[in-house]
């Protein structure tokens, strides 16, 4: 474990001290495109902070290598080296498309190959297992099918959410957290070494996300781009397929004693793949539905919208930060609640737990639906939300009395029967007219606040 969070404050770290020096290369380099009608930020940001998350891959991944214990999956796996390979296309890929745009097609075909190499170079599923009857082979063809489509929704789901400030690489540590307990349960517990490359990808995954983050919360300086969130989406594509069709239920029944307490026990692989698309539950979610949203519209799947789960909470009323937060607490919730129930030695309390909890997330969810007004003693105490209706009577009795100063000004300032601008020359009438006095600019200024 020690060389494990070595790896991960290294990672950490590099990613951290990383997003600085490219965030002033992305300004000068002019990647900072636009604001869009579909964007939630106001003003242009950079992008490129894919190049700090490369950056701490490579320092994580160089670090362990040196190490006693992790350094020999390098010798013994190939998963490291197919790791770095469709990281680094998918990476390059990213770059181009957050500098210049990149067509979706082409972006897509670009993640097939990104896949394509690394289950050529082994990183492909293998056979499903199934308690009770053992490791289900597949064949070949069948295995590159099945790893090619989980990279590509796995990045396309990681890219989907990568909506508003910290979402995604929070999302995604949240997710990677959940899978490195597991993972790591499944090596140190039952001894299944090839679950090993799972726990170091993770790791590193963790400390990438942890390292960018503070760089990315609201209000961001920096964004990840699509050359970070396409490589996080591969990055836990491949730990999930390192490990699934590599563990054997039948050598963890041989010391559970029990089939029943190892169909628990591998609840989260259970069904093939069923961990890793827990943890990103909601972002394949989103992307489901943005796919049959804009399918059913008559418009293509990679066309744009402000329809996402993010944007929705936003037009319920949440803030940004609030929004953030409730996506993280309902990832956290499935991808811990997958690894609980697997870890327990009872369902019932975790089931019971995992009600109570959604119940807590349904009433924060529907909070700004209702909007009461407190009463007047008690709103110093209260929050803003709760002022609305004395805040909406202030600024209009403060509007009105504006207007009837600028009234009475303008009475004293003009004889009866004098027109107000006979005393100042042609040139100063057109000029006035032009930009307005004083007291009219203050009383627009007024009623447009209110």
């Amino acid at each position: 474990m020690r060389e494990y969070l070595l790896v991960l404050f290294v990672t950490a770290a590099v990613t951290y001290l990383l997003v600085s020096p490219v965030r002033k290369f992305a300004i000068a380099a002019g990647a900072m495109p636009a604001v869009r009608a579909r964007d939630v930020h106001r003003e242009p940001t950079p992008r490129l902070g894919g190049i700090a998350m490369f950056g701490g891959l490579c320092a994580g991944l160089l670090v362990a290598s040196q190490l006693t214990n992790i350094g020999r999956l390098f010798i013994q796996s190939a998963d490291v080296r197919a790791l770095l390979s469709g990281a680094g296309i998918m990476f390059v890929l990213g770059v181009l498309d957050d500098k210049w745009g990149v067509d979706a097609l082409v972006k897509l075909g670009g993640q097939m190959i990104a896949a394509g190499v690394m289950v050529w170079q082994g990183v492909t599923v293998i056979s499903i297992p199934v308690p009770g009857v053992g490791p289900v082979a597949v064949t070949p063809t069948q295995g590159m099918i099945i790893s090619v489509v989980l990279v590509v929704v796995m990045v396309n789901a990681v890219n989907f959410i990568d909506g508003l400030d910290g979402l995604a690489a929070g999302m995604v540590c949240i997710a990677a957290m959940a899978f490195f307990l597991y993972s790591y349960r499944l090596w140190i517990g039952y001894g299944v070494n090839d679950a090993a490359p799972a726990v170091l990808f993770t790791a590193v995954l963790i400390g990438m996300c942890l390292g960018f983050l503070p760089h990315n919360l609201h209000p961001a300086r920096i964004f990840m781009g699509d050359s970070g969130s396409m490589m996080l989406g591969l990055m836990l594509a491949v730990a999930a397929i390192s490990i699934t069709g590599r563990v054997d239920p039948d050598l963890i029944t041989a010391q559970t004693g029990s089939q029943t307490a190892t169909v628990h026990t591998l609840v989260p692989i259970y069904i093939p793949l069923l961990l890793p698309l827990t943890v990103i539950a909601l972002p394949l979610a989103d992307l489901l539905l943005a796919v049959v949203r804009r399918t059913w519209a008559g418009k293509s799947p990679f066309a744009a919208d402000k329809q996402h789960l993010h944007h929705r909470l936003l037009q319920v009323g949440h803030s940004h930060s609030r929004a953030v937060l409730i996506m993280y607490f309902w990832a956290a919730l499935i991808a811990f609640g997958t690894v609980a129930f697997s870890v327990a030695n009872t369902g019932r309390t975790v089931v019971l737990a995992f009600a109570g909890l959604c119940l807590v997330g349904l009433v924060v969810l529907l909070m700004p639906r209702f909007r009461p007004h407190a009463p007047r003693a008690v709103q110093a105490v209260v929050p803003p939300r709760y002022r609305k209706a004395r805040t909406e009577e202030t600024a209009a009795d403060a509007a009105t009395a504006v207007e009837a100063l600028t009234a009475e000004a303008d009475d004293a300032a003009a004889p009866a029967g004098t027109p107000a601008m006979a005393e100042l020359s042609a040139k100063d009438k057109a000029l006035l007219s032009r930009i307005g006095s004083g007291a009219t600019a203050v009383g627009q200024r007024s009623r447009a606040k209110g």
